[in-house]
């Protein structure tokens, strides 16, 4: 489904991401891990080419996207949920999801109603303004921006960053259903280890811009959390 080879990315004169390789097969659940800092965020959006990298290569269902722009991955089925929602607070819930379809290859206006059967708070919601939504619907209308593009390949940051229990719970049961019932591989950065072994079945464990560990979420060993994630 997608790889990343020999990624070595910089910020200023300082280097964040490390010789890092990444392979998620197609239908995969995973998990990325780590402590604040580590480099997580910094290599979602190199994988998104929202920032360039150094060196190294991305790898999308065998193409080369090292150098594709962000809409580039959208058109091949991407859906990318960005770190604090990035919504648009001035434009209305149905605007900010048409927006979402604007980065689809096949030209269609309307919204898929399968976004609005995961989320019905935003159809009930469609004229208000995203800026008006509480935190947990705003993150509900950035995840489901993601999902009109009806992608193949979903990628979240953080996705429960400051919500409610009752929303984490509910977007930890859409995960699964787009990954367990419909194949939409998935890939979370998140920091609530409880949530990423409910909901996920693979890890990768960063630390200093680096995998550390990687495996099945069952071979998270107390040992790799207490070195690696505990604070």
């Amino acid at each position: 489904m997608i790889e990343m080879r020999g990624i070595e990315q910089f910020y200023g004169g300082t280097q964040i991401l490390w010789d890092l390789s990444l392979s998620v097969g197609s239908g995969s659940c995973v998990s990325i891990l780590g402590r604040n800092g580590v480099g997580k965020t910094t290599l979602l959006k190199s994988l998104m080419g929202v920032i360039p990298i150094s060196a190294g290569k991305i790898i999308l269902n065998g193409e080369d996207f090292t150098k594709e722009p962000v809409s580039s991955r959208a058109r091949h089925g991407v859906g990318f949920v960005p770190q604090g929602r990035d919504i648009f607070p001035s434009l209305t819930v149905e605007e900010n999801l048409q927006v979402g379809l604007k980065a689809r290859g096949d030209r269609l206006k309307n919204i898929p109603r399968r976004v609005f059967d995961l989320f019905p708070v935003l159809y009930d919601m469609l004229k208000r303004n995203g800026g008006d939504l509480s935190g947990g619907q705003q993150q509900q209308l950035a995840i489901g921006r993601a999902l009109v593009i009806e992608p193949n390949l979903l990628i979240l940051d953080e996705p429960n960053e400051g919500i409610q229990p009752s929303i984490v719970k509910h977007i930890g049961e859409v995960i699964s259903l787009l990954n367990r019932a419909e194949g939409v591989t998935v890939l979370v950065v998140e920091q609530k280890l409880a949530f990423a072994k409910r909901v996920t079945q693979e890890f990768r464990l960063m630390d200093k811009g680096s995998f550390v560990a990687t495996g099945e979420m069952s071979e998270l060993s107390e040992a790799l959390v207490s070195r690696h994630l505990s604070v």
